[in-house]
């Protein structure tokens, strides 16, 4: 009798090979991508639209009241600035000290500070001048900067604190952004430095007005102090 052979295993499906590429078939361009994933995502597209909408009106919330405290305080710096061309010093210092206070950060609070150190030495007061400008000056904005120096460099002077007020001179001319306010400060600290009794430090501030700032006003100053300090061997 035959005997029947029997064949045991797994059968094999063949994996189907991929069907080449119609030719002249196009790829989707990348636009037509994002937008089929922004189709497949619209959960996380709708949390992105919020996100961006929200801090849209966050940004013009945040400008608009910015504009309304700058508006309310350059207001207030008016009213101070009346009273201080109107030789009412004491309300006036009292308006300004409250600028100051009620509207840190914005720029009428700047100059409101200057004109408040101005304040106090016009009713001689260099030491409040220098408390109200001291801590200020280093981080004064740059369009005030100069200028906080060069109170702060009369405060001191006129409490008889020259090498104060001519380092705080050179700092204002190092901070000032135009020839002159540069030259001119340079020139006080020169005077300051003089007084100081150091006329190393004056005839440098002296040469350097001389040398870099020629055109401007204070050079014919520098040259006359120039010609005292040296007896006229530099020039």
């Amino acid at each position: 009798m035959a005997t029947a052979t029997r064949i045991t295993g797994k059968s094999t499906t063949p994996t189907p090979t991929p069907a080449p590429a119609t030719p002249g078939t196009k790829r989707p361009d990348l636009s037509e991508r994002v937008s089929a994933w922004f189709g497949a995502h619209k959960q996380i597209t709708s949390w992105v639209g919020a996100i961006v909408v929200v801090g849209g009106l966050l940004f013009v919330w945040q400008l608009s009241a910015k504009n309304r405290t700058e508006a309310a305080a350059s207001r207030e710096l008016q009213g101070a600035r009346f009273a201080y061309e109107n030789q009412n010093l004491p309300l006036a210092a009292s308006e300004l000290a409250k600028v100051i206070a009620d509207y840190d950060g914005t720029n009428a609070a700047e100059e409101g500070r200057l004109l408040l150190g101005n304040v106090r030495l016009l009713q001689g007061q260099p030491q409040q001048a220098v408390t109200v400008l001291k801590d200020y000056a280093g981080g004064a904005g740059k369009a005030y900067r100069a200028q906080a120096y060069s109170l702060l460099g009369a405060a001191y002077e006129n409490m008889g604190r020259f090498r104060d007020a001519g380092e705080a001179y050179e700092t204002g001319s190092a901070a000032g952004r135009l020839d002159f306010l540069k030259a001119q400060l340079l020139a006080d600290a020169g005077r300051a430095w003089t007084a100081a009794g150091d006329t190393a430090k004056a005839i440098a501030d002296y040469q350097r007005i001389v040398k870099d700032y020629k055109d401007q006003a204070a050079a014919t100053e520098a040259r006359v102090r120039l010609a005292e300090l040296t007896k006229g061997t530099v020039s």
